[in-house]
């Protein structure tokens, strides 16, 4: 079964890589290093609870990829 926490883990780190890039785009746009932290500032907690839920969605309706022992539903 897949866990809540394996969901988390993904979230975190997915964060961190889609919030620096998102940081660097920002910064190069405006040309203002505040300007990019502030978007990251407020872009990762934001997309990290959508993330989440929308990973738990995908796990829990979805399934597509997950075999039903992985799931933890009967096929």
């Amino acid at each position: 079964m897949i866990s809540w926490k394996r969901h988390a883990a993904k979230t975190m780190t997915w964060r961190v890589v889609a919030t620096t890039t998102t940081v660097i785009i920002a910064w190069s746009v405006t040309g203002d290093w505040r300007v990019g932290l502030g978007v990251g500032g407020i872009e990762f907690p934001t997309k990290m609870i959508l993330y989440y839920l929308h990973e738990r969605v995908w796990y829990k309706f979805i399934g597509l990829g997950v075999t039903g022992a992985e799931s933890g539903i009967s096929e």
